[in-house]
């Protein structure tokens, strides 16, 4: 199995274990630290795996990521005006 794949379940597999752990934030800080370091992961995961890694990777983060995804999008809908 590629290191790529590796890398996607390592971080698939953290991400479920904080989500189990109670949080007093709702695990915003949570959501925080698997963004910072799942964006340089998605950029070598591309880099080094190709395009098809790169999208399972990224849809699996937004689907674990789905909330931040969700206010990002009532925020730049509020820039926008709309």
């Amino acid at each position: 199995m590629n290191p790529q794949l590796w890398a996607i379940c390592l971080w698939i597999g953290v991400a479920f274990v904080m989500a189990m752990i109670p949080s007093s934030d709702n695990h915003w800080r949570r959501a925080y630290v698997l963004m910072a370091v799942g964006a340089p992961m998605l950029i070598w995961v591309v880099w080094t795996g190709g395009m098809l890694y790169g999208l399972i990777f990224l849809v699996a983060a937004a689907s674990v990521l789905r909330w931040p995804l969700y206010h990002l999008y009532l925020w730049l809908r509020r820039k926008a005006g709309v």
